[in-house]
């Protein structure tokens, strides 16, 4: 049903061109998907840019291209409003608010699902690469996996929310890491490390980024961390250390898969550390362990997590309609989407770049 909403025929989308190493991003115009009785469409307002958009159109992650499943559009930080509601839905309506995750639906019946590791389920649907991603304006989503946004969260802060954020809080969860805690963000200068500085700030944590240059110095310091490390004019390793007590850190969260290399040596002498490892490096590029001793002598845990559950994802949203998690997005028009593509690919990016679809030039 249109409702009050007219719904039109066809709407712009970010579309990858020659899908592999040397792809680049047009606009083009795409057909507006129509809703199942247990879906929901939404017109988007805006879209996150994410690094993992740039491995889907590098299909350099080992995975099935897109183009295997005939997805032109990737895209998984999506936030709007509803459009079209399908027959059987109950839980949206017209006009609400609702967000695309990475993950856009899952079987809801196996053993992962039943125990808060649905992002892990066998048979989830990954938004951008098996249905068509959040570069695209009209989308339709299952109901049952759409999040709702409340109130006082505006769009543009919501949109990252829906991967950056709820990956890090999942991480800083499941790290286990207590109020105090010194934790290091490689990268953190970046979309989703700067979602983790908040994140771990507003928990009691004390986050310290190692990244280079003056603009993500100045955002990371906004942001909360009490330290910024740039990895460019001083040793990181001797000046995390130093910060962390002169022990180190009890808890390093890597985003950015170059500083795997390097990720171990921010724990120091300190006891009982767990490294997480969040950014996902290009398949097989990257190696990451220790001598058998140091796991041994020092407590150390190394660990991975995915991204965000539907829970995860309500948990972060409610930290940003508290306040705790600001903007910390540039604005692009949705035309100059290739040129915003472009930066995030060559790491030029403080923060997130978010896609103002209402907005052309």
């Amino acid at each position: 049903m249109n409702g009050e909403f007219q719904v039109p025929s066809h709407c712009k989308a970010g579309v990858v061109v020659n899908e592999g190493p040397n792809f680049h991003l047009d606009v083009q115009m795409v057909p507006v998907p129509e809703p199942g009785p247990d879906d929901i469409l939404l017109r988007l307002k805006y879209t996150g840019l994410c690094s993992s958009d740039i491995h889907m159109m590098q299909g350099d992650l080992g995975l099935p291209p897109m183009s295997t499943f005939g997805v032109r559009s990737p895209g998984h930080e999506g936030a709007g409003i509803v459009v079209r509601v399908g027959a059987n839905v109950k839980n949206f309506q017209l006009g609400d608010r609702a967000g695309i995750k990475p993950i856009m639906n899952t079987c809801g019946s196996c053993v992962h699902c039943w125990d808060d590791k649905e992002t892990y389920c066998k048979e989830a649907t990954h938004a951008g690469l098996m249905v068509a991603g959040t570069y695209q304006q009209y989308l339709v989503s299952p109901a049952r996996y759409a999040s709702p946004i409340p109130d006082g969260v505006p769009d543009e802060v919501a949109a990252p929310i829906m991967c950056s954020a709820s990956t890090m809080y999942r991480s800083l969860v499941e790290s286990n890491l207590r109020s105090g805690a010194w934790v290091v963000f490689p990268g953190g200068g970046g979309g989703v490390g700067i979602q983790g500085v908040q994140l771990a700030k507003a928990m009691g944590m004390r986050p310290i980024v190692v990244d280079t240059g003056d603009s993500k110095r100045r955002l990371a310091l906004q942001m909360g961390a009490e330290a910024f490390v740039d990895f460019m004019e001083t040793d990181a390793t001797n000046s995390v250390i130093k910060i962390a007590d002169g022990v180190g850190a009890h808890g390093v969260f890597v985003t950015a898969p170059a500083a795997y290399k390097t990720a171990i040596s921010f724990v120091g002498e300190r006891i009982g550390s767990t490294v997480m490892c969040i950014g996902l490096p290009a398949a097989g590029s990257t190696m990451l362990g220790a001598d058998p001793c140091e796991y041994i002598f020092k407590n150390l845990t190394i660990k991975g997590t995915l991204v965000g559950s539907r829970r995860d994802t309500a948990m972060a949203l409610d930290f940003a309609r508290r306040g705790m998690l600001q903007q910390i997005c540039e604005v692009y028009p949705v035309n100059r989407m290739p040129e915003a593509v472009e930066r995030l690919r060559r790491g030029e990016v403080a923060g997130r770049i978010v896609i103002n679809f209402d907005w052309a030039e």
